[in-house]
This record gives structure tokens, C-alpha cells and sequence, in this order.
């Protein structure tokens, strides 16, 4: 009788397996690559981004930036960059005064103010729970390209 529940459990297990979605693979020089298209992008406003692919609970980006980006907040989101290409400081934790809600659960302001500094360098990889502030900054003359895992930690 075990055997027989082994055997449909495993053919219920292969059977999903079956149906299952491909694997997505993104290579640094795949992703170095589309680079160029987005530093085009962000010639005006020193940063630009392009979503990959969206899941049932998390998406994927590529972001790239060559100047500091503006204080943010993500109520929903827990950010997760890998960095390919570049160096950066990351603001977390801390206050962004005069923060404003500009879409539902998006925070924004200008800076984050009395945060931890984290250098971040090529391979460095750092997660951002839901709810923290955080600010990169861009030394100038620098650049800095990093891929996103945007995972939805609440309603």
C-alpha cells in the first residue's frame, strides 16, 4: 500500500514538473551588455532601469546609475542587489525628513539622514528589508550598475 502512495505521489511530483516554467539565467556579460542602453537612458537624469521579468511574488530589474539617487522607502518590497559592474554607497537605515508617499506604499525625499554607510564593490551582494530606508550614492565620475530582486515581503 506504501508503494502505491509513493507512486502517485511521485507521479503528481513529475507531472508538476512537467508543467513547470523554464529557468531564467542571466550572465554578467549579458548583463554588462545592457549597460550601454542604459547609460543612453540616463544621460538626463543620472539613472534608469528596466524591469526583466515579474513573478507571482518578486520581480527582476537591472538598474544602472551615475550620479546619487534620492532617499527611499518600500513598504511592500524587500530590495536585493547584486551588484555587476561599479561601486557605490549604500545610506541605510537612519531618517529621510520631509518624506513624501508618491505612489501607494513608495516613500521618497531627498537623503537619507544619520544612516550606516556601506561601500558596495562588483559581486557584493546586499538585501534591503521591506520598510528600511535606503540612498545610493555615486561618487562622481563613477558608475554603477546593479541587478534587482524586488521581493514582496507584505500587503
Amino acid at each position: 500500500m506504501s508503494g502505491r502512495i509513493t507512486g502517485i505521489v511521485l507521479g503528481a511530483v513529475l507531472a508538476a514538473a512537467a508543467n513547470a516554467a523554464p529557468a531564467d539565467h542571466y550572465t554578467m556579460d549579458g548583463l554588462k551588455a545592457e549597460m550601454a542602453k542604459l547609460k543612453a537612458e540616463a544621460a538626463a537624469t543620472g539613472s534608469a532601469s528596466e524591469t526583466l521579468k515579474r513573478y507571482a511574488s518578486h520581480f527582476t530589474m537591472l538598474a544602472y546609475r551615475n550620479k546619487d539617487g534620492g532617499a527611499e522607502i518600500h513598504r511592500q518590497y524587500a530590495d536585493m542587489f547584486f551588484v555587476v559592474k561599479g561601486k557605490a554607497t549604500l545610506v541605510t537605515e537612519g531618517s529621510i525628513p520631509d518624506a513624501k508617499e508618491e505612489s501607494p506604499g513608495e516613500i521618497r525625499g531627498k537623503a537619507v539622514l544619520d544612516g550606516k554607510k556601506t561601500v558596495l564593490g562588483e559581486g557584493d551582494v546586499v538585501n534591503i528589508p521591506a520598510g528600511t530606508p535606503h540612498q545610493l550614492l555615486v561618487a562622481p565620475g563613477d558608475e554603477f550598475l546593479y541587478f534587482v530582486v524586488k521581493v514582496k515581503e507584505s500587503e
